[in-house]
């Protein structure tokens, strides 16, 4: 399976969309319970951003999902460190794709100057933690109880790779 990446373009935000309101309705993935607006996506999603990336991912020419890079708090000394996120078609997980995106997000995050990426997951994301601990990622937080989805109280576990 080929794997590409192509910068993300403000008319992909409702393909964007499609997943994401995906996993608000089906996982605890996200914190959103409600489906969002495009307007709201781009309140965290940066495109043509100098240091935060976003790019759609693609599987033999077809969408697999997408991902992205964001300010991990928006001060200026955070600004060599990034959160990192990304989100795949249900049917896409598995594949070895993530993998492969976690190392595009990495590369673009050398090039563009960032020390520090960060991944904020949920506890119970399994998936999610195994596929960050397989690119080098460490623990360094966890905080206990903070979320509610779907009558289930979750923890929140950090993950951090210095580059």
């Amino acid at each position: 399976m080929k794997i590409t990446f192509r910068e993300l373009q403000q008319e992909d935000f409702l393909e964007i969309k499609k997943i994401y309101d995906w996993y608000i309705a089906h996982s605890t993935a996200t914190f959103h319970t409600e489906p969002v607006t495009i307007t709201e996506l781009k309140e965290f999603i940066y495109t043509g951003h100098p240091l935060y990336i976003a790019a759609l991912i693609y599987a033999d020419d077809e969408i697999a999902g997408y991902l992205y890079m964001t300010p991990y708090k928006k001060r200026q000394a955070y600004n060599r460190t990034a959160e990192v996120t990304l989100y795949l078609k249900p049917e896409m997980s598995g594949k070895g794709i993530g993998r492969k995106a976690m190392n595009y997000l990495e590369e673009r995050a050398v090039v563009n100057g960032l020390k520090n990426l960060l991944g904020i997951i949920t506890g119970d994301n399994t998936a999610s933690i195994s596929l960050f601990e397989k690119c080098g990622y460490t623990r360094c937080a966890c905080f206990k109880n903070v979320g509610e989805k779907f009558g289930k109280i979750l923890d929140v576990v950090a993950y951090q790779k210095e580059l």
